[in-house]
């Protein structure tokens, strides 16, 4: 049996009327008609002017009924671009209360999806919350104390935060579509959203699991929608698209915006480029030389888009991105996309008509990436529909937008129930203040409500349908706080300790409103409550070995007004036989030790720098090797000189103080370090000889010289 589909695009710039048939699960597109604005009737995927469009709707309704018959209901998509995304982070106090479970979490995300929402009324001029469907929201980080966690399941803690990224469809939007249809004569048989249509087409659900990012460029804006873990986590749009390069290619070759529009299309398919300008002359371009001209404008529209995909996706590449519509013919677009995202050339391509599984066409109809979305609308809307559900939440009716599996907390959204009314109140808590700090002492927190649906409890989570009933019943409030003494110092307790394996026992020294007390001791509200701890390894050393402290300061001295630092010099610390560092913690138990090192020499800073204190050449003399040497610099310490195995104390000024290096290596020089001598009864004559050459004892001489004295006569 063949059923025939009916579909629209209303995009910003045109409509597209769609003709599918339906058969044994294959999808035959018959006709497309694309009709543009006369008006500027959109703006950014919500009608602006009902008549406008509801008349171009008319238009193509009419066209198509005069070759395939009457058409009375029609599928439709709300832009991706209406969608409006807000991140939002809500933290709550869970000290001293019961294990953290899966239903704490929800009423958690709950709560940050509605401060997303507030987020979005302050934002906009409507300050209504049920104005907006909530079509989505990811959680981008759970925290535990400040700190990032994978799961807040079964945790302790004193608080639990969680950061989500939710978007909202404007109800507004919803209904200036249903109005244009009814004016147009037509019945809104099915809706989805436009990146639901695209997704639907290209990446069926097996393929959700993947991270995934689709991107639809259009004329005036590109819309982005990610899939992860079986679902589509996030929608995103930016105001910028295909105009973008329409606009830059104006610019650059002086062209009216229409002619420079079809210049850009030309890119794709013409070898060479003729071009008019509005002062009348023509010149021809090579396409890649347009392309350069316009390189800037594909520069930013990529980066733009990939920004985006990055926000949505929490700061990661995903493992692919199709890119559809027609601006995603732009030059070079899916490499410029590929670099900005570190991803590889091939993780990057446009997918037209030919990506669609169990779809064919007509032969006049172009196998274009454009035409996805469009085809996709009618798909997904035979294949998922989106409806409208009526449901009753304390004796209130809710409509809601099922654009899902609609749960509990869809339910509770729409009807402003706040995730605060989902706990009783927590008890009074008691305020003091420790070491001139204040500290809040929460009371008990308040029992959560009851949720029942249809009279079965429930959780926020739990799947409801067309009809059921949600009750929730208010939870207890908690008992007002009480303390004492060691509740608030109990980490200051009584702790044994060794240093360099000696024992030590260390105490705070408490007071409660100027008076020694005890741990046992009751507090009340305004109490004044003084401890004196050690807390840190660099309190302890402080208090009972100040010496370890300046060991462990790490060695440097000054060199020319600058300072060099020697951490091969510093003393090492131990906390339980792994190394440490003043800040860390000090415990119950814990065994410290400093391992004290020397300290540096003239000769080692000069290494360091590779200053080499002495020049040095190595002659033979007699047979002998000779190694002959002299001070190239002058060292000063703080201004005394200082030998070379002198050793420098911690922050000294050194000063390298260069020596006349100008003066030659003679022969003579060689009896300073050699232990020859002329025989003691010698009175012959003797020959100087270097390299076996004639020489006098003023004769210069280098590395390496073969030196000598030959002897004659008696």
């Amino acid at each position: 049996m063949c059923s025939k589909l009916f579909a629209l695009d209303i995009g910003t710039r045109s409509v597209v009327g769609i003709i599918l048939e339906e058969q044994n699960k294959y999808f035959h597109v018959v006709d497309i008609l694309i009709k543009e604005h006369k008006e500027r009737a959109m703006v950014d995927g919500q009608i602006h002017n009902v008549l406008y469009v509801a008349e171009l709707i008319k238009e193509i309704k009419t066209e198509l009924e005069q070759i395939h018959g009457p058409l009375t209901k029609v599928s439709v998509a709300a832009a991706g671009r209406a969608l409006k995304t807000e991140q939002a982070s809500v933290t709550i106090n869970i000290k001293n209360r019961p294990i953290f479970t899966e239903e704490d979490i929800n009423r958690l995300e709950l709560q940050a999806v509605q401060e997303a929402q507030t987020q979005l009324i302050q934002h906009t001029m409507d300050n209504q919350l049920n104005h907006y469907y909530c079509v989505g929201y990811s959680v981008l980080h759970y925290k535990l104390d400040g700190e990032e966690i994978g799961s807040l399941v079964d945790q302790q803690g004193d608080e639990a935060s969680v950061d989500v990224i939710a978007t909202f469809l404007p109800r507004v939007v919803v209904e200036s579509l249903l109005a244009a249809l009814k004016r147009a004569d037509l019945e809104m048989e099915a809706m989805t959203l436009e990146p639901i249509a695209a997704i639907n087409v290209l990446i069926p659900t097996s393929m959700r699991r993947l991270n995934v990012a689709l991107v639809d460029i259009g004329a005036g804006t590109s819309d982005i929608a990610i899939t992860d873990h079986g679902t589509i986590i996030a929608y995103g749009m930016v105001p910028v698209a295909g105009d973008e390069i329409t606009e830059a290619l104006s610019d650059h070759f002086l062209l009216d915006f229409p002619i420079a529009e079809i210049t850009k299309r030309q890119l794709q398919s013409h070898s060479t480029i003729l071009i008019k300008d509005i002062l009348g002359f023509d010149q021809e371009f090579h396409p890649d030389e347009v392309v350069e001209a316009i390189k800037p404008a594909i520069l930013n529209l990529a980066e733009a888009i990939g920004k985006e995909i990055l926000r949505l996706n929490n700061q990661r590449p995903p493992k692919a991105v199709m890119l559809v519509g027609g601006g995603s013919l732009t030059p070079t677009i899916t490499d410029v996309l590929g670099k900005f995202l570190q991803l590889p050339q091939n993780r990057v391509a446009v997918r037209g008509l030919n990506a669609i599984q169990n779809l064919t066409k007509a032969d006049s109809i172009a196998d274009s990436p454009e035409l996805v979305t469009p085809i996709g609308i009618a798909i997904a809307a035979k294949k998922a529909p989106i409806q409208y559900m009526t449901v009753t939440v304390n004796e209130q009716i809710v409509r809601l937008f099922e654009m899902k599996d609609m749960t509990v907390s869809d339910a509770l959204l729409a009807a402003n129930i706040t995730a605060k009314q989902l706990y009783g109140k927590p008890g009074k808590g008691i305020s003091i203040t420790l070491n001139n700090q204040a500290i809040s002492i929460p009371g008990e927190h308040g029992k959560p409500a009851t949720i029942y649906v249809n009279g079965e409890i429930a959780t926020t989570k739990t799947l409801i349908k067309h009809g059921d009933l949600i009750d929730l019943l208010e939870g207890h409030n908690g008992n007002n706080a009480t303390a004492q003494v060691r509740d608030i110092i109990d980490h200051a307790l009584v702790k044994k300790i060794k240093i360099q394996n000696q024992p030590y026992t260390v105490e705070p020294i408490v007071r409660l409103n100027g008076v020694h007390t005890n741990l046992n001791t009751p507090l009340h509200d305004r109490d004044s409550l003084s401890v004196e701890t050690v807390d840190t390894i660099e309190d302890l050393l402080t208090s009972y070995n100040k010496e370890f402290i300046q060991h462990l300061q790490t060695i440097y001295v000054n060199v020319g007004d600058k300072p060099l630092y020697l951490p091969e010099y510093t003393a090492k610390l131990y906390i339980n036989g792994k190394p440490g560092k003043l800040h860390y913690p000090i415990n119950d138990g814990d065994e410290v030790y400093v391992e004290k090192s020397s300290l540096p020499t003239v000769q080692s800073i000069a290494n360091k720098l590779n200053i080499l204190l002495e020049e040095r050449i190595l002659v033979i003399f007699q047979q002998e090797e000779i190694q002959l040497y002299r001070n190239k610099f002058e060292v000063r310490v703080n201004g005394s000189v200082y030998q070379p195995n002198a050793f420098i104390f911690n922050g000294a000024t050194v000063q390298f103080v260069e020596k006349d290096t100008s003066q030659k290596w003679i022969f003579q020089d060689v009896f300073r370090f050699s232990n020859w001598q002329l025989p003691t009864q010698f009175k012959g004559q003797f020959k100087i000889m270097k390299n076996g050459e004639p020489a006098s004892f003023d004769t210069e001489i280098f590395g390496g010289d073969q030196l000598e004295i030959i002897l004659s006569g008696s």
